[in-house]
């Protein structure tokens, strides 16, 4: 019976759950079933994600509450262009290496100290996961990590051992100068003075006891600084993807989300409105996330930790190990550079087409009577330029032979379809689509307002105190659900509740998307902590500890955030005009 659960799970769940629709046979009821189903579904895992994503295309035209034509345009918004595009231009990231080159350099320049490298390897791992994926950036740092940390542990092995034998010949050197002394002091003859075997043995057992020791000690401290270093990864791995709209799913629903409930918002969440916003925030939360797992894994003893005066040879050899790894990637190629001029002229772009304190040059050039080019726009236009540029330099005699041995005569572009198909999540654009289909359907049946109106009590409730609440939440629930599906469930019930109580809709929303990526205290969470897991040789009380302080200080960071520069940003002292709609049942 419980390995064969899912098929039961899938067969029994929706008959039982057809009491809703029968004894309540409206709009609201119907679509209210549809909206359990997929939770429970997306929340146990019976079928996987996409394809529960895929039940509105279903549910929603058999019980008259949409249109199947109306259903399945939402399945491909702006928003999957724009994450499609982002995802693009990581995917050649990846493929040319790039991402593993930035690492190093960084690596390099931190050093290896145990507080700075774990600085180092957050830095390095929540920037890079705030544009390739979080899962791909901890796949790579954490062999990295653990390469620099076998040299370290060797290396001080070795120091130790050579410490151990300059001890033992110090002391054989000072027992044969006292004896020495004490004669040509006295006058007598010299002796052959027989060692007592006790007295080699008290001597072996003493040192040998003191190699145990030492051995034991350094072994321990090798243990905790890699789960240390683990947790390090992929905790800054998925607080780095928050800083960016393409940097996590749940990010590019909330946009998805914005734009469908409210279609009048004036493109409010864009690339640089959330950069300004997250950004900071996930700097913070960084820097408390740093010193709780320095805290909790390598202590405050400042000295060992940072390191004072000149390196030592341990330091010297570890730091050998990162420049020889950054040597085999010899001198920078023309595809790296074709791929890393393109990313910066895209995050340029995304920058400066609406700012917010002036007119961008989408304003200027196409916006003046709408929103023609978005994000997703620019994210297309330039990720399509990676089929469009070879991968090498124009020269003569060829670019070199393929696998059957015929010369290669014209360069590959940098990207060719085949990779991408490889490497790039569809089921992430299923999942996208289904979230906003679930929106349509609850807007179109008029649970919307109904869930609005049965929330409006809490209007009673301080908005710092609603928000703080949610947030934790939002937090427990992605502990044991997928991201993308939290802030699939739970945006538009947020967005209907901040209406009925005449709440700025953000003031709720971004915060708990931001929840929604808080997920650190299980393996089974996200795929980096699964990863981090396996690889640290964690326990799972290891990650509970040390991810409940990090969820503490994640809600807490971004209620502050939401309450003090995003208060200003996003001018929540009034309720926008956009947000007051009025919901009508079909």
């Amino acid at each position: 019976m419980w390995y064969h659960r899912n098929y039961f799970i899938i067969v029994v769940t929706p008959i039982v759950l057809l009491l809703l629709p029968f004894l309540s046979p409206t709009p609201e009821a119907k679509c209210g079933y549809a909206i359990i189903l997929m939770a429970l579904y997306w929340c146990m895992e019976c079928m996987p994600l996409a394809v529960t994503a895929l039940l509105p295309v279903v549910l929603f035209p058999m019980m008259g509450i949409m249109k199947a034509e109306a259903v399945c345009v939402e399945y491909l918004k702006d928003s999957n262009m724009l994450f499609i595009g982002g995802l693009l231009v990581a995917i050649a990231v990846e493929h040319w290496n790039l991402h593993k080159r930035i690492a190093l350099r960084v690596l390099l320049m931190v050093g290896v100290r145990p507080a700075l490298l774990m600085m180092g390897f957050m830095i390095v791992s929540s920037f890079l996961s705030m544009w390739i994926s979080n899962t791909a950036t901890t796949a790579m740092m954490l062999p990295i990590a653990s390469a620099v940390l076998q040299q370290l542990s060797a290396t001080e092995a070795q120091a130790d051992e050579r410490e151990l034998e300059a001890a033992a010949e110090d002391n054989h050197a000072f027992e044969l100068e006292t004896k020495q002394t004490k004669q040509e002091v006295t006058g007598e003859k010299p002796q052959v003075i027989k060692t007592q075997p006790d007295d080699y043995e008290c001597k072996y057992t003493c040192l040998t006891q003191r190699e145990t020791e030492g051995r034991k000690a350094r072994e321990q401290k090798y243990e905790l600084l890699t789960k240390g270093m683990s947790l390090s990864v992929c905790y800054s791995a998925s607080i780095g993807g928050t800083a960016t709209l393409t940097g996590t799913t749940p990010n590019l629903i909330l946009k998805g989300q914005v734009d469908k409930i409210f279609p009048g918002n004036g493109d409010v969440i864009n690339f640089a409105s959330w950069f300004g916003f997250a950004f900071p925030n996930m700097v913070i939360m960084l820097i408390f996330s740093w010193l709780w797992l320095q805290f909790m894994f390598l202590g405050f003893n400042l000295k060992k930790s940072f390191g004072c005066g000149v390196k030592d040879d341990r330091d010297k050899e570890a730091y050998a190990v990162m420049k020889g790894e950054y040597r085999k990637l010899g001198r920078i190629t023309f595809a790296e550079a074709a791929v890393l001029t393109i990313f910066s002229l895209l995050v340029v772009l995304w920058f400066t087409r609406e700012p917010g304190f002036m007119d961008g040059w989408a304003t200027v050039l196409f916006n003046k009577d709408g929103q023609y080019v978005t994000d997703g726009t620019i994210a297309i236009l330039m990720s399509m330029l990676f089929f469009a540029i070879p991968s090498q330099l124009p020269r003569c005699g060829g670019y070199g032979y393929d696998g059957e041995g015929k010369m290669v005569k014209s360069p590959p572009a940098l990207l060719n379809w085949q990779v991408v198909h490889e490497r790039m999540p569809w089921n992430i654009i299923l999942l996208l689509g289904g979230g906003f289909a679930l929106a349509a359907g609850s807007k179109e049946s008029g649970l919307s307002q109904w869930l609005g109106e049965s929330l409006a009590p809490l209007k009673s409730i301080p908005a710092f105190a609603i928000s703080l609440l949610l947030c934790l939440l939002v937090a427990t629930f992605t502990e044991c659900s997928s991201n993308t599906a939290t802030t699939t469930l739970f945006l538009p019930i947020l967005a209907s509740m901040a209406t009925a109580i005449e709440l700025h809709p953000l003031y709720v929303m971004v915060p708990c998307t931001i929840a929604a990526s808080l997920a650190f205290m299980l393996p089974v969470a996200t795929p980096p902590n699964a990863i981090a897991f396996a690889f640290g040789k964690l326990k799972v009380m290891d990650m509970v500890k040390a991810g409940f302080m990090l969820n503490i200080i994640g809600i807490l960071t971004v209620n502050i955030g939401i309450n003090t520069w995003g208060y200003a940003m996003f001018n929540m002292h009034t309720f926008p005009e956009w947000a007051n709609i009025t919901h009508s049942k079909p």
